[in-house]
């Protein structure tokens, strides 16, 4: 038997998918947690193996072993959420189960990279690439649920949690590669500039945290710039970086080197430690303030739902504020006007959100159109990534204009426009 579509049950109904909607999101945050617990212990690999194969073995072999023994279960309660999040039920998207795939992909490859290590057979240049390869792509998970989601306060949190989990990998990965240049024991100019291009990400991705984060956490992120180890992190990245490009570095700071980075990424890590927490937490609030609503609704529009109005007209004037409601028999004098008051307070809240939301999607769009212009710059003229950038912001200086908008006319020149700069290039 097919019941009447009445207005109380679809206004019912929308709540309702509106908490289930909130539930899917508050799981999206445990998978985002676990991501991020994962990240965290592959950088600390990857810097270590950096060390142990620059200085061909001396240095961090038994650190790398244990490391590699503390990812192990992490490893393993990765791919028990991708299994979770990849049922139906999850609500998963075509994107999201490709960024699912290539994940797990990463986590396949994982062993036969740390055999390689072990047996020194590659460079550490490669196995630091190949780790950041592998976290590049959880990183991109955890940019597809922030770009996923429809609550302001949410968005929000999640898109200070995506750019401080994005500093912690370009906090990392300067870790790994000044690690390699101290435990080589001599510069490379390539590494400093990568090193340089790193700490600027970092800058960057930072800002955007601080923009988006609450009071507290920014206040706590600034407290610990005060830290000793904040001092002797400038001083040690002053060395990797100021002196001559073939200068000898001292390979007893390799030790220093990965110690007080550690330090700055593992406060960054608590701070994700409590926006995970946050998250957490607002979804809840969601979830109890939009079931006190299916609640209040249901009072609201009992008389309505028990006894629908004999006229289309009738319930008209429920959703007309310049008409005078005038009550059917079935509702009780105020019950019409406390329901009008319920839908306009419902309008005028959907358009804050939507306000918020917009704030959130355009800085979560900025990243992705310049993240594109580099890859475009990168694989048109054979820039590497720093370089891509470089060009981007000078460009953007020189021309007077935003960063945006020069990355957006990137990607619409041509293939000749690119070919004819790229033979400029080769001809000087």
């Amino acid at each position: 038997m097919t019941h009447a579509l009445t207005v109380s049950s679809l206004v019912l109904r929308s709540k309702q998918l509106e908490i289930d909607a909130v539930r899917h999101l508050a799981r999206r945050a445990e998978l985002v947690d676990v991501v991020g617990q994962l990240i965290q212990g592959l950088q600390r690999e990857r810097g270590a193996s950096s060390i142990f194969l620059a200085s061909q073995g001396q240095r961090f072999a038994d650190m790398r072993r244990r490391i590699v023994d503390e990812v192990g279960p992490l490893e393993a309660r990765m791919r028990a959420a991708l299994a979770e999040h990849a049922e139906p039920a999850q609500g998963a998207t075509a994107k999201g189960l490709a960024l699912m795939a290539w994940a797990l992909l990463g986590l396949d490859s994982l062993a036969a990279l740390r055999s390689q290590v072990e047996r020194q057979a590659m460079t550490a240049h490669d196995a630091v690439a190949a780790y950041s390869h592998l976290i590049a792509g959880l990183v991109e998970l955890v940019f597809h649920v922030a770009d996923a989601v429809g609550l302001p306060s949410v968005s929000r949190l999640l898109v200070a949690l995506l750019h401080l989990v994005q500093a912690q990998e370009e906090a990392g990965q300067e870790r790994a590669v000044g690690a390699l240049l101290y435990a080589s024991g001599r510069g490379d100019e390539a590494h400093r500039q990568r090193v340089l291009h790193l700490i600027d990400a970092q800058e960057r991705s930072l800002r955007v945290f601080a923009e988006f984060a609450e009071p507290a956490l920014r206040a706590r992120w600034e407290q610990q710039q005060l830290a000793p180890g904040v001092a002797q992190l400038e001083r040690l990245r002053r060395t990797l970086c100021a002196g001559r490009a073939d200068a000898a570095l001292d390979s007893d700071l390799s030790d220093a080197w990965f110690g007080v980075c550690s330090e700055r990424i593992d406060a960054l890590g608590l701070l994700q430690v409590d926006l995970v927490k946050r998250l957490r937490e607002d979804c809840e609030a969601h979830i109890l303030a939009a079931q006190q609503d299916l609640q209040d609704s249901r009072g609201l529009l009992r008389g309505l739902r028990d006894n629908p109005p004999p006229r289309t007209q009738s319930v008209d004037r429920f959703f007309d504020a310049a008409v005078a409601p005038e009550a059917p028999a079935s509702v009780q004098p105020g019950e019409s006007a406390a329901l009008l008051e319920l839908l306009q307070a419902q309008s005028a809240r959907m358009a804050r959100v939507e306000a918020e939301l917009d704030a959130a999607r355009r800085t979560l769009n900025e990243r992705k159109v310049i993240e594109r212009a580099k890859g475009v710059l990168m694989a048109r003229l054979g820039m590497n990534e720093e370089v891509a950038f470089r060009v981007l912001q000078k460009t953007s200086m020189d021309q007077n204009r935003r960063l945006l908008d020069v990355a957006e006319a990137t990607l619409s020149l041509p293939d000749i426009a690119f070919a004819q700069q790229g033979a400029r290039s080769h001809d000087r």
